[in-house]
C-alpha cells in the first residue's frame, strides 16, 4: 500500500465514523422540517470559512502527492476539521461524493479585469470588471453555451478513490445543484458602474442583456437535465439547507428531471435598485426560468425585506434569504408561515475579536421575530471572508448561536 493511499483510508475510516453518529439523522430531520415549513427549531449551519486562516496543527495540511488523491484528501480534512471544530447542524454524507465533470464551450466573451489582494493566501480579492458587453455589436456577439458531460472521467475518478477506500467509505457519484445568477455574470462582464448607469439611462439594452442570458440560463438548465447533471437529493442548496418531504428524491433510473430539485436564483447587483426595477429587469425573468424547478430559494446579499411582495411572484418559492443589510423584523412579518426565512447573520462578527453579547443581541432578535411571525428558519453564518486568523472566533460563534436555538 503507497503512503497516498495509506493517508487517505485513514482519514476515510474517522470520516465514515462520523458520518454514523446519531447526530446526523438527527439534524436530517431538522433539515426537512424546516423546508416543510414544520420547524423543529432553527437549523445553523457555518458556510464559506477561510480554511487557509485556521491550519493552527497541521491538520488540514494535504500530504498526498498524486493530484487526484490530493482532491479527495482535502474534501476529507475540511468535513473532519469543521466537524471538530463548529459542526452547528452539518450533516455528513456516509458515502464520498464525486461530483460529475462536465465543461461548457462558453457564451463567446470572456471577464476581463483588475484584482487587488490585501491576503495573498486569501482567494476572495478585490475586482475590477472591464465592460465587454458596451454596446449591441458586443451582445450580437453573445451566444448559447453547448454543455458536455465527461462521463468517462468522472467514473475514471469515482472507481480510483474506490479502490483507494471504498470499501471503509462507499464512494457515490452525484449530481449539481442549480445556480442561476444572471445579474452577478452580467455585473463581472461589465462592471457595477456602466451596468447601473444603463439601467436608468438605456432600460431597454439592459432589457436586450437580462433577455439574452435568460436565454442562456434556461438553456443550460434544459441540457443539465438531458445530461443527467442534477443531483436528486443534496443536503444543501447553495450553503442553506435542502432536505424536504416535497421533491421526489429518487429517480425513475432517468435522468434527473429539473421538478425534482431546487431553483437557485438571486440578483445581489439589485441592493441598490428600487423595487420597481427589480421586478422588471430581475423577477419577471426569472418567473420563466424557475418554472421547471420543484421547489425556489431566491435572494443571496441583496435586502429583500421590502421586496417580498415581488419575489413571491416566483412559481413554486419556498425560501428567502434574508441578509444582515435587511431588517429581519419587516422581513418576518411579511414571509410568515408562507416560507423559509433564510437568515444570515453578519459575518464581520468574526473577522476580528467576536463581540458575544453584540452577537446574542443579533441572533435573538432573528429568532424573536421568527417566533412572533410563525416563521420556518434556518441561520447561516457564510461569506466568511476572515475569521481574523482565529479558529476560536468560529468556535465561540457556533456555541454561542447553537446555544441560544437549542433553547427556542
Amino acid at each position: 500500500m503507497n503512503q497516498d493511499v495509506k493517508i487517505l483510508r485513514e482519514l476515510a475510516a474517522r470520516y465514515y465514523q462520523d458520518s454514523q453518529s446519531a447526530q446526523n439523522d438527527e439534524r436530517r430531520v431538522l433539515h426537512r422540517a424546516v423546508n416543510d415549513l414544520k420547524m423543529i427549531r432553527p437549523v445553523v449551519l457555518m458556510e464559506e470559512i477561510p480554511y487557509h486562516e485556521l491550519n493552527f496543527d497541521g491538520s488540514l495540511t494535504l500530504r498526498c502527492q498524486d493530484e487526484d488523491f490530493r482532491g479527495a484528501e482535502n474534501f476529507l480534512r475540511l468535513k473532519l476539521f469543521h466537524w471538530k471544530y463548529f459542526p452547528a447542524d452539518m450533516i455528513l454524507t456516509p458515502y464520498f461524493p464525486v461530483y460529475k465533470s462536465y465543461s461548457s464551450t462558453g457564451i463567446g466573451i470572456h471577464v476581463e479585469e483588475d484584482t487587488l489582494a490585501t491576503d495573498q493566501k486569501n482567494h476572495i480579492v478585490a475586482h475590477e470588471y472591464h465592460d465587454q458587453i458596451p454596446d449591441e455589436e458586443a451582445l450580437s456577439r453573445i451566444h448559447l453555451p453547448v454543455l458536455t458531460y465527461h462521463e468517462e472521467e468522472t467514473r475514471r475518478y469515482a472507481e480510483k478513490i474506490a479502490n483507494a477506500i471504498g470499501d471503509i467509505l462507499p464512494v457515490r457519484i452525484t449530481g449539481h445543484n442549480s445556480y442561476i445568477s444572471m445579474w452577478d455574470e452580467i455585473s463581472s462582464y461589465r462592471g457595477v458602474t456602466p451596468l447601473l448607469m444603463d439601467l436608468a439611462e438605456r432600460p431597454e439594452f439592459c432589457h436586450a442583456i437580462v433577455s439574452k442570458f435568460a436565454e442562456i440560463h434556461i438553456s443550460i438548465s434544459k441540457q443539465m437535465e438531458k445530461l443527467g447533471l442534477y443531483e436528486s437529493n443534496p443536503l444543501d442548496i447553495h450553503c442553506t439547507a435542502a432536505l424536504n418531504s416535497t421533491l421526489p428524491g429518487e429517480t425513475d433510473g432517468g435522468p434527473v428531471k429539473r421538478s425534482q430539485v431546487w431553483g437557485r436564483g438571486m440578483a445581489q447587483i439589485f441592493s441598490s435598485v428600487s423595487k420597481a426595477m427589480h421586478e422588471e429587469f430581475d423577477i419577471d425573468y426569472m418567473k420563466k426560468i424557475m418554472e421547471p424547478f420543484g421547489l425556489v430559494y431566491y435572494g443571496c446579499c441583496e435586502p429583500l425585506d421590502k421586496k417580498i411582495d415581488i419575489v413571491e411572484k416566483l412559481p413554486h418559492l419556498r425560501k428567502i434569504s434574508i441578509t444582515p443589510w435587511a431588517d429581519v423584523d419587516v422581513a418576518a412579518e411579511a414571509i410568515g408561515k408562507k416560507y423559509v426565512l433564510a437568515n444570515k447573520p453578519n459575518p464581520a462578527a468574526v473577522a476580528t475579536t467576536l463581540d458575544e453579547d453584540a452577537l446574542r443581541r443579533e441572533i435573538t432578535r432573528t429568532l424573536d421575530a421568527c417566533r412572533r411571525n410563525g416563521c420556518s428558519c434556518d441561520i447561516v453564518l457564510k461569506d466568511v471572508s476572515s475569521a481574523g486568523y482565529k479558529l476560536e472566533n468560529l468556535v465561540r460563534w457556533e456555541q454561542v448561536v447553537m446555544d441560544l436555538v437549542k433553547n427556542y
